[in-house]
């Protein structure tokens, strides 16, 4: 099991939050939470999609994002995450 964190990047202010945001994801929902608390982040924060369990995620900012990778995150692009979602989608469909 792996888990990513993208260089998404997006300026936005979430809450008293102005910062650069990426998405944290994991190969299972039940890995990402556990990641998630390890970086110390608040289960509320997690951003869950019962329709497509693969869009998953936690929003972090730049900061996160680069403990995220010191604590063993594998650091990819946009483009190699949503790639990677689609073939994991057409590897479980029936």
């Amino acid at each position: 099991m792996t888990v990513y964190v993208d260089d998404w990047r997006q300026p936005a202010t979430v809450g008293p939050v102005t910062a650069r945001w990426s998405h944290l994801t994991a190969d299972t929902t039940e890995e990402l939470h556990a990641f998630a608390e390890t970086l110390g982040m608040r289960r509320v924060w997690f951003q869950g999609h019962s329709h497509d369990r693969l869009r998953d995620h936690y929003d972090v900012t730049d900061r996160l994002r680069e403990e995220a990778i010191a604590r063993g995150a594998v650091a990819v692009t946009w483009r190699q995450a949503a790639r990677a979602r689609r073939l994991r989608r057409s590897t479980l469909a029936p």
